[in-house]
């Protein structure tokens, strides 16, 4: 098998919302192609992906950097011993000439392509990516797999009533579980938010609030304190996601679940987390993303040392809700996965005929991760493809 071109194509996202730090309204996301030389129905079979959500294209890193290595190296650089396709040895190629540490917009540059990889390795086998990356990796895949909505993001003239109706939405869609923002306006107008999110969600373990690591140490403890009576299921990334000390003083002040981990980028800074970060086995969860880590390779290799150091993959939820990450989950037996079922379009969200029931969703039996059978994705993955 042999890689014959590798596309990018930066798409926009819609929507205009925010977080405690970030206006996701001029975000965009490098959706990737990985063509091979195996015809089928006339066609190159295609790999497709894309570098999850949060962290901008990569259209710079992916075209003048990997492109020209992949398309420079022999097919026996990123296949096996019998010639198939390695997503591992393909990450392998495009780290060429790549210094240790330096992690940020090279290891989502280098998922976007590594996890197109694993799509196509699903779709020259004919079957849905889950199945496959659970028979690489020595797993049996869940037939189903917890999902809550993660939404709750703060809008121009937002308000209460508007947050409730959008709760009440994702629990019209079957899902018992959401996320909310917290940092983005006072912690008076955050409370009231989060109050509303319970009453609607009929519980504070129903409702985790997100920081996305707005706050310093002092502030993260104060905002702790008063959400502490709520006995929510987690609070995640209080303040920035490289201090683990501050994390770990955080957890020692709240005492309540915290999560953390989606802005880490490479296992050893999972390793750090897990040395330093103060995380407790069986209460605190973790939230690497794949899409944003170098692909399903360091990935799995972050939840092997979450399981050498005392935690249960169970504890892993990671971060995007998107397609690429609920077959993950399903395939390495994860906790469960975050759903957006309703922001960060064409890629949030995940297909019109997965219906979720009580929290709990079934599996794509499309070849690959499916992405072709999102309506609102397919348009541009015909652009990049045509």
């Amino acid at each position: 098998m042999k890689i014959v071109e590798v596309r990018e194509l930066a798409v926009r996202m819609t929507g205009h919302i925010a977080n405690a730090v970030v206006d996701f309204s001029r975000h965009d996301i490098s959706l990737v192609a990985v063509i091979s030389d195996v015809i089928r129905n006339g066609k190159p079979v295609t790999g497709l992906a894309f570098n999850s959500i949060g962290r901008f294209a990569q259209s710079g890193i992916i075209r003048d950097r990997l492109i020209p290595r992949i398309m420079s190296a022999t097919p026996e650089a990123y296949t096996d011993s019998t010639g198939e396709l390695s997503p591992a040895a393909l990450k392998k190629v495009m780290m060429r000439d790549e210094k240790p540490g330096g992690h940020g917009d090279r290891a989502s540059a280098i998922a976007a392509i590594e996890l197109a990889a694993w799509d196509l390795c699903a779709k020259l086998a004919d079957a849905p990516a889950y199945s496959v990356i659970a028979q690489h990796f020595d797993r049996t895949a869940a037939d189903t797999v917890s999902v809550y909505a993660a939404g709750g993001y703060y809008y121009p003239n937002d308000g209460t009533e508007r947050l409730r109706d959008e709760l009440k939405s994702y629990q019209d869609m079957g899902f018992t579980k959401f996320k909310v923002k917290v940092g983005g306006v006072s912690a008076r107008d955050d409370i009231a938010r989060l109050e509303t999110a319970i009453q609607q969600a009929g519980s504070g373990q129903n409702i985790s609030v997100d920081a996305n690591g707005r706050f310093d140490l002092e502030s993260a403890i104060t905002l702790g304190q008063m959400l502490k009576p709520y006995g929510l299921r987690w609070y995640e990334e209080a303040g920035d996601p490289l201090d683990y000390d501050l994390n770990r003083q955080v957890i020692e002040a709240y005492q309540a679940p915290v999560a953390t981990g989606e802005n880490l980028f490479s296992a050893l800074d999972v390793q750090n987390l897990l040395r330093h970060g103060g995380m407790r086995p069986g209460i605190d969860v973790f939230q690497m993303d794949a899409g944003l880590s170098y692909g399903l390779t360091e990935y799995a290799d972050m939840i092997a040392l979450m399981e050498a150091h005392g935690f249960d993959r169970a504890m892993a939820y990671p971060h995007g809700g998107h397609l690429l990450n609920l077959h993950i989950v399903a395939a390495l037996n994860l906790g469960g996965c975050e759903a957006y079922p309703s922001v960060f379009q064409p890629f949030g969200g995940y297909l019109p005929d997965l219906e979720i029931r009580e929290g709990m969703i079934g599996l794509p039996d499309h070849p690959g991760f499916g992405l072709e059978a999102k309506p609102e994705l397919l348009p541009h993955i015909e652009k990049l493809i045509a």
